[in-house]
């Protein structure tokens, strides 16, 4: 399962947890302006806003998890297993691993993307054998607004999304309102309501969150993720921002052995941060927590090859004597 997030201090920071139990070589993948995207259904593009992020490229095709484009807007696919429904007419559709190139080729903003996807149809086309069709849904964000994107049986549901989070299935209505339980949750000591006649007083910092979920589920997570995001502080320093960003994504991340799949166990692979104004895309993996960053403005985003830059895995420990 997956945790993405949308974040802003002095720039716009977009990211995301991404939590399987195996990992498809992804590497951080730059898409310049000349390259062809070669859509199934829908028209070709040969010139389009560049793209950074996180892909899986298979027969020189970038499969995004999660990506930005040079204009600022940011999207991700997050797991939506017995939810999604895609139209099983495919003709002019546009297939789900084609979304993300899709919007941002050519969206500048949220509300364009949104617009755009209003008269979209998402069909049930597969990549490959070997990467059969994924049920997703979709989290797009710019500086101003979020948007949670999701194919429902009764059609492409579009919804502001005002937290900046989205999880996993259930739908995001589910979200929005399981929220509402945990509305006394607070970053202040609490209030003695229970007996005010009685001396009662906290005998812990923190005590404000108590019933704050910490199960590792997707309707838990959002819940910790928005009320972490939502009373985070919003440093005015690029790093003191990205470090702040991981330590968000932190508190809803999965530890190898928690969360059992089949034989294998699902953990937090990377997570990522991307800088949208500056188109600086960060990020960690599980053996390795440095944070890394490749920068999309450095690149010579007129070219027609996808350019990639392999996940550091290694771990990194830093020697002080």
């Amino acid at each position: 399962m997956c945790t993405a997030i949308s974040f802003l201090t002095q720039d716009h920071y977009f990211g995301r947890n991404l939590d399987l139990e195996f990992s498809y070589q992804e590497a951080v993948t730059i898409t310049p302006r000349g390259f062809p995207f070669h859509f199934r259904k829908a028209d070709s593009a040969d010139r389009h806003y560049a793209l950074i992020g996180m892909a899986t490229v298979s027969e020189n095709y970038p499969l995004y998890y999660d990506a930005v484009n040079e204009k600022g807007l940011a999207m991700a696919g997050l797991n939506f297993p017995g939810n999604a429904h895609y139209d099983d007419n495919t003709e002019d559709a546009v297939a789900p691993f084609e979304l993300i190139p899709w919007v941002l080729r050519q969206c500048e903003t949220a509300e364009e993307a949104v617009e755009l996807l209003k008269n979209t149809k998402i069909g049930a086309i597969p990549f490959s054998a070997a990467f059969s069709l994924t049920p997703l849904h979709w989290m797009i964000a710019d500086k101003t607004q979020s948007f949670a994107i999701e194919p429902l049986k009764t059609g492409l549901q579009i919804t502001d999304d005002p937290f900046g989070v989205l999880t996993n299935s259930p739908p995001f209505e589910y979200h929005l309102h399981r929220i509402i339980d945990h509305l006394g949750i607070s970053d202040e000591p609490p209030e003695n309501r229970f007996a005010p006649a009685i001396p009662l007083s906290p005998y812990s910092r923190g005590m404000g969150a108590i019933g704050l979920p910490g199960d590792l589920s997707s309707g838990s997570r959002f819940i910790r993720a928005a009320f972490t995001k939502l009373h985070s502080v919003k440093p005015k320093d690029e790093s003191l921002s990205v470090n702040q960003f991981f330590h968000i994504l932190g508190s809803v991340c999965q530890q190898e052995g928690c969360v059992k799949v089949g034989e294998r166990y699902e953990k937090t692979v990377y997570s990522s941060c991307c800088n949208t104004n500056k188109g600086i895309y960060y990020y960690t993996t599980y053996e390795n927590s440095q944070i890394n960053a490749v920068y999309l403005h450095r690149e010579d985003l007129d070219g027609s090859a996808l350019i990639q830059y392999p996940i550091d895995r290694r771990p990194r420990i830093h020697e002080i004597n």
